[in-house]
């Protein structure tokens, strides 16, 4: 039964890591080359239902709710993750009830994350569109302004600081792009990886 379950798992991941399709820039929300997945879904990373309020010891939740918080951090790598969830099984009744708990627990905190970061990541494509268009309307005026009998240099040499600043800004903020876009997949890989740890440690 184990086995089967952690095959289904390996092979849901095995889906993850898979090369994305590349965006076709359709959605003004979206401009990552990765493909947007707006929603997770705990049942495809979890291979058995999960309670939402299991009946626990609560000396017991109290751990669980710990190690879910500490697995929910980015700054833990997963073999240090790997440690605490060794540990963890080895000093609690670490069944299927008990694992789905956590990875639950890790599961609402990670997915929240993520989709913060999506809905911020539509705010700086919509942010960046509004910016290029500005570009573009003072470009205009500027050639306008030049093409008049008398020019209005002051006019144009405002227009021009401008424009200087926020192209700049613009061209800053893409360079960041990549990794923006980047973060809310590792997060669906991170869960994944987790999903797999704590249930190859549940007891049968």
């Amino acid at each position: 039964m184990k086995t089967a379950r952690l095959l289904a798992l390996c092979l849901v991941c095995t889906g993850v890591s898979a090369p994305v399709t590349a965006a076709d820039y359709s959605d003004p929300t979206w401009p990552c080359i990765q493909r947007k997945v707006g929603a997770l879904s705990i049942g495809l990373m979890w291979p058995a239902p999960v309670e939402e309020d299991p009946q626990l010891d609560p000396a017991v939740r109290a751990a669980a709710d710990e190690l879910a918080d500490t697995l929910a951090l980015r700054r833990i790598d997963l073999e240090t993750a790997q440690g605490l969830v060794d540990d963890f099984a080895a000093a609690q009744e670490a069944d299927d009830r008990l694992m789905g708990y956590v990875f639950s627990e890790v599961f609402k905190t990670l997915n929240t994350r993520r989709s913060a970061l999506i809905e911020g990541i539509g705010d700086f494509s919509l942010s960046q569109i509004a910016r290029s268009e500005r570009i573009d309307e003072t470009r205009i005026k500027m050639d306008e302004l030049m093409a008049a009998d008398e020019p209005d240099f002051d006019e144009v040499d405002r227009l021009e600081e401008q424009l200087d600043w926020e192209e700049r800004i613009y061209t800053d903020r893409q360079r960041s792009l990549t990794y923006v876009c980047e973060t809310p997949v590792l997060l669906e890989q991170r869960l994944y990886s987790l999903a797999q740890m704590l249930n190859a440690a549940a007891r049968d």
